[in-house]
């Protein structure tokens, strides 16, 4: 009884505090991100406060946010969305790769910390935070202008390598010889195939399958056969987060439209929960070691990412403004930088305290970025005495854009428009 009274106040006082952290997020204008993982490192081994009997539970819900983010990412896209954006979109994500990925993994050899380690720090490094993203096009008014479909297709992209991605790594925390992770990789390849096949031929059938004009009959559909299919692929060495996705991608039409809104909430707070608990189990006083390789590291691919928005929107057709604000928009890092070194802190445990310190840095300079990178452009260009393009972020409707993608030009709400990736 002891133990079931300290995990309800230490669960009510987390989920109490979460709530109100949030709010301070939303009244400030940023991300509430790194307040939670804040929060996390001073309620964790080694904080302020440590947190004992909720450990497990905290574990768990933690779990449940990974399949949550990854599901609703799903529903956000049709396969036949998927496929092409994938088909118009992968020279920029190519280059969104080498330019991103390519430090994190130098940084962790210059370290000394092994191959697989590299492939971790290098996935930290590359993948940018849509849920900040979402929120700072909502904040600023650019949900409607020309370059936001380019930063929308850049992030579908990353969403699509994560895919092929997240298995690769976990065979390779697991251990696997090459022809293991080699296998678990053809599976995993094998099984989104399959998957978009199913999607795009018989998308409507699945859909109706699980429909239901019950929103809880829905909503325990939905959620039961997604921790299933999650628990299945974790099963298969193929990641849970993936078969999460794939749940999403195979449900279309009113029934992820329903499904996206219902489980939404939950969404927000088992992924909040996840960020409270990867500060939890990392020790406060490993940080400041790695502060300063993170801040150089994040200071590298904050340039590297403006150089990708640049490259993404010139292939558009974007004008100059626009493309210093596609590049300055993609900079922040978030929940997946986080999930990738969730994932590898058993391998090596100084990721966890650097992805950390890392993702604080960016996801608070993101918004920033996204808002000055232009500014300082334009400004920069006239004491070089150059001739900027115009620097309005006025929408252009009347010219389609090239890139077809999830969220379009449209009069839908902002909160419609930008759901994204958590």
């Amino acid at each position: 009884m002891h133990d079931t009274t300290a995990l309800l106040i230490e669960l009510g006082a987390i989920i109490l505090g979460l709530g109100i952290l949030g709010r301070l997020a939303g009244r400030v204008g940023f991300s509430p991100i790194p307040l939670y993982l804040l929060a996390g490192l001073a309620f964790g081994h080694g904080g302020l406060l440590p947190l004992n009997a909720s450990e497990e539970f905290v574990s768990t819900g933690a779990e449940i946010g990974v399949i949550l983010l990854l599901l609703l990412l799903g529903l956000e896209y049709s396969a036949s969305e998927l496929v092409t954006n994938l088909k118009t979109q992968y020279p920029s994500g190519i280059v969104d790769f080498v330019l991103n990925a390519v430090p994190g993994a130098v940084a962790a050899l210059v370290l000394g910390w092994g191959p697989v380690a590299a492939v971790a720090l290098g996935g930290v490094t590359w993948i940018s935070s849509s849920g900040v993203i979402a929120k700072v096009l909502g904040d600023l008014g650019r949900l409607g202008n020309r370059e936001t479909p380019v930063i929308l297709g850049v992030l579908v992209i990353e969403d699509l390598a994560m895919a092929v991605y997240l298995p690769l790594l976990t065979a390779l925390l697991a251990g696997q010889s090459l022809a293991g992770g080699s296998l678990t990789l053809l599976i995993s390849l094998g099984t989104v195939g399959a998957v978009l096949y199913v999607a795009l031929r018989h998308g409507r059938l699945i859909s109706r399958a699980v429909s239901s004009d019950n929103p809880e009959m829905l909503l325990l559909v939905v959620l039961g056969l997604t921790v299933l299919v999650a628990g299945v692929a974790q099963q298969l060495q193929v990641s849970a987060a993936v078969g999460a996705f794939l749940v999403g991608i195979a449900l279309s039409g009113e029934v992820a439209e329903g499904a996206h809104h219902l489980l939404a909430p939950m969404r927000d707070l088992f992924a909040a929960v996840f960020f409270v608990f990867f500060g939890l189990n990392t020790d406060p006083a490993a940080i400041p070691p790695v502060l300063v390789p993170a801040l150089i590291l994040a200071v590298i691919t904050a340039g590297t990412k403006i150089a990708t928005g640049w490259f993404a929107a010139r292939r558009a057709g974007v004008r100059t403004a626009g493309r210093w604000r596609t590049g300055g928009t993609l900079v922040a890092r978030g929940e997946f930088s986080i999930v990738i070194a969730g994932l590898a802190v058993g391998v090596e445990p100084r990721i966890g305290p650097l992805a950390t310190a890392y993702v604080l840095i960016l996801v608070i300079l993101g918004p920033l970025a996204a808002r000055w990178t232009e500014p300082v452009a334009r400004r920069t260009a006239r004491l070089l005495g150059r001739t900027p393009a115009p620097a309005g972020a006025a929408p252009a409707p009347a010219a389609p854009s090239p890139e077809p993608v999830a969220a379009e030009e449209s009069p839908a709400a902002p909160g419609d428009t930008a759901r994204t990736r958590g």
